[in-house]
């Protein structure tokens, strides 16, 4: 599975171009299919870095990752991460109530 279509590249808003809007939503999300981590992401680079929200389970963080990282990274049994293809955009806000900036 490809973790970044056009239409998603063409859909995330630039790095910083939705800092300090509490509407601001998360575009695409990506999951480990065999772990608990999610990243919901709201702003890209255009070119490998995202801005978004970290969802680790116990800790939910605002913070910057990577598509080459998510690329490169393999869960528990091995498997990589994908990209949820039903997911619709949602407010951050929504996501997590308890969020810290990093």
């Amino acid at each position: 599975m490809m973790l970044l279509t056009k239409a998603n590249r063409n859909a995330l808003p630039a790095l910083y171009a939705t800092d300090g809007d509490k509407a601001a939503k998360a575009v695409v999300k990506f999951f480990t299919p065999d772990g608990n981590f999610t990243w919901y992401a709201s702003e890209f680079d255009g070119n490998d870095t995202f801005f978004g929200l970290v969802d680790g389970g116990a800790c939910k963080e605002l913070g910057y990752f990577s598509l080459s990282e998510l690329t490169n990274l393999r869960g528990r049994m091995g498997l990589p991460v994908e990209r949820d293809r039903y997911f619709s955009p949602t407010p951050l806000a929504e996501l997590g109530s308890n969020v810290h900036a990093s």
